[in-house]
C-alpha cells in the first residue's frame, strides 16, 4: 500500500526535525519526507492537519500477560491497546507463565505477536532459569530466538555471586542485563516507607531497598569492567527507578563512565504515596510511589537526561485480584494507552516543549535498545527515509478524559481514571500498515470514499 500523510507537523527527536511536511510511504517504508515526487500516487491519503506526525513510540515495559495469565490480558487486547496509544515497539518482561527461559517459548510468543500485525514485540529473556536466581539461562540460544536482553522482572537475585557471573557472561557476548534495583529482603513491603504507610498500617519499602541494590550492582559492574581499551564491559539497564537517592547514585555511575541506562514509570513520575488515600488498591504498584521529593527528583532527572526513557509499566490486573484489601491486591495497572498523554502532561507542567516529551518516548528508549534491534536499529524510534514506516499521528491539542471501561486493554484498573490528558492518538502505522485509527478518522475516510 502507498500512503501519503499530508499537512502534518513532522517531529523527530532523533534528527531534530520539526517542520510542516508531507510523508510518503510505499512497501512499508518511508520513501520521502517533504519533496514528495509528483508521480507518487497514493492508494490512501491521511490528512494530518493540526496534528503531529512522529515516530512510533517505544515502550520498554509492557506486560502482555500471555502466556499463562490470559485472565488478566491477552496478546490481542494488550497489543491493540499499545497501538491505540501510538506505541509501535514494546519490550515484554520475561515473567510470563511459563517463564521465558527457553527458546521455544520465545519463538511461540513472537510468532503469535507477528500474526496480529500490530506492535513489534521485543522479548526479554530470563536471566536465570525460572527466575529462581540460581542457574544462568542459555543466553546465546535465547538471543538467537529474538531476545534483546535478559532480566529478572520483579525477582531480585539474592546471591551476588550469581549476579556477578551473569554480568561477566553478558559482558563477554555484548548482552544487556535489565534489572529493577531492589533488595530482596527490604523490598517485601507493599507501600513506600514513610508517615503515610505508618499511619495506614502498611508494610513499608524503604529507599534503602533501592540504594543497597544499586551499590551492589555498581560495585559488581566495576569489577567486570575491562581494564584495557576494547575489552568487554557489562551493560545494564535499570528498570523503573523510584527514589531521589537512587537517581543520585545513577547520576554518579554515569558520570564515572559505567555503561548504565535507566527508565522511570509514568506512575512514579506523576503520583506520590499521598494518592493512596483510603487504601486505594489502584495505587498498589511495584515499585511503590514515594514521597513528593522523590517524584520531583525523578521529573527533573527525566528532563536533564539522567533518566533515558519514560515507560508505561503496563501490567493489566483483573478485578478479582485488584478489588481486595490494599496489602492483598495484586500490584499493577493499565497504562500503555496513557503513555503519550502522561508524557505530554509532564512536559507541560515542567515548562518543556513537545519535542522533549517525544524524546523520552522515541529516541531515548531506542538508544537503550541500541544494537539489539539488529536491522531495525535505523528505523525504530525515528522517521528515516528508507527506514521502516512506524508512525504515530496525534493531535497535541485534543484533550480527552481517561475512562477505564473505554480502554482497549483487558485490564481496566488505573490510578489515572477521570484524569484529562492533552494528546489524542489519531492514527498508528506499523511497517506502513494501518494498526489503529480513531472512529472519527474511519468515518471521514468512509465519507471520502463514498
Amino acid at each position: 500500500m502507498k500512503i501519503l500523510i499530508q499537512n502534518g507537523r513532522v517531529m523527530d527527536p532523533a534528527t531534530g526535525r520539526d517542520e510542516m511536511a508531507d510523508v510518503a510511504i510505499a512497501a512499508g517504508r518511508i520513501i520521502a519526507i517533504g519533496n514528495v515526487a509528483a508521480d507518487f500516487h497514493a492508494s490512501r491519503t491521511i490528512d494530518a492537519s493540526g496534528c503531529v506526525v512522529a515516530p512510533g513510540l517505544v515502550d520498554l515495559a509492557v506486560r502482555l500477560r500471555e502466556p499463562g495469565q490470559e485472565h488478566a490480558g491477552m496478546l490481542e487486547s494488550e497489543m491493540a491497546a499499545a497501538v491505540a496509544g501510538g506505541v509501535t515497539s514494546l519490550v515484554c518482561p520475561p515473567d510470563t507463565d511459563p517463564v521465558l527461559d527457553e527458546p521455544g517459548l520465545v519463538d511461540m510468543l513472537k510468532f503469535r505477536a507477528e500474526k496480529l500485525h500490530l506492535a513489534r514485540v521485543f522479548p526479554l529473556g530470563a536471566l536465570t532459569r525460572g527466575l529462581q536466581g540460581e542457574v544462568l539461562t542459555e543466553m546465546a540460544e535465547l538471543t538467537e530466538s529474538g531476545c534483546i536482553g535478559f532480566g529478572q522482572a520483579e525477582v531480585p537475585i539474592v546471591n551476588a555471586q550469581v549476579l556477578q557471573r551473569a554480568l561477566q557472561y553478558a559482558a563477554t557476548f555484548g548482552y544487556t542485563v535489565w534489572l529493577r534495583p531492589q533488595d530482596f529482603w527490604l523490598g517485601k513491603g507493599v507501600a513506600a516507607s514513610g508517615p503515610l504507610a505508618t499511619r495506614l498500617g502498611l508494610s513499608g519499602v524503604p529507599v534503602a531497598a533501592e540504594t543497597i541494590a544499586l551499590h551492589t550492582l555498581f560495585e559488581l559492574m566495576r569489577g567486570v569492567q575491562g581494564k584495557t581499551p576494547g575489552s568487554p564491559n557489562a551493560r545494564v539497564h535499570l528498570c523503573r527507578i523510584s527514589s531521589a537517592a537512587g537517581l543520585s547514585l545513577v547520576r554518579q555511575a554515569k558520570a564515572e563512565g559505567l555503561p548504565v541506562t535507566c527508565d522511570v514509570s509514568v506512575h512514579n513520575l506523576h503520583l506520590t504515596d499521598v494518592d493512596i488515600g483510603f487504601y486505594d488498591s489502584r495505587l498498589r504498584l511495584q515499585p511503590p510511589v514515594r514521597q513528593q521529593r522523590d517524584r520531583d527528583a525523578l521529573r527533573a532527572g527525566l528532563a536533564d537526561g539522567t533518566i533515558d526513557a519514560l515507560v508505561s509499566d503496563h501490567n493489566p490486573v483483573d478485578s478479582d485480584a485488584k478489588t481486595l484489601p490494599f496489602a492483598e491486591a495484586e500490584p499493577g495497572a493499565t497504562a500503555v494507552e496513557l503513555l503519550l498523554g502522561l508524557a505530554c502532561t509532564w512536559a507541560q507542567q515542567e515548562g518543556l516543549g513537545l519535542m522533549q516529551a517525544l524524546t523520552v518516548l522515541t529516541s531515548g528508549p531506542q538508544a537503550v535498545l541500541g544494537a539489539s534491534l539488529g536491522t531495525l536499529q535505523a528505523s525504530v524510534g525515528r522517521l528515516a527515509v528508507g527506514g521502516v514506516a512506524d508512525v504515530c499521528i496525534f493531535n497535541a491539542d485534543s484533550p480527552w478524559t481517561v475512562t477505564p471501561q473505554a480502554l482497549r486493554s483487558q485490564g481496566k484498573h488505573t490510578p489515572f481514571g477521570g484524569h484529562e490528558l492533552p494528546a489524542t492518538v489519531r492514527v498508528t502505522l506499523v511497517a506502513g500498515q494501518l494498526a489503529h485509527q480513531t472512529g472519527a478518522d474511519q468515518q471521514a475516510e468512509g465519507a471520502a470514499l463514498a
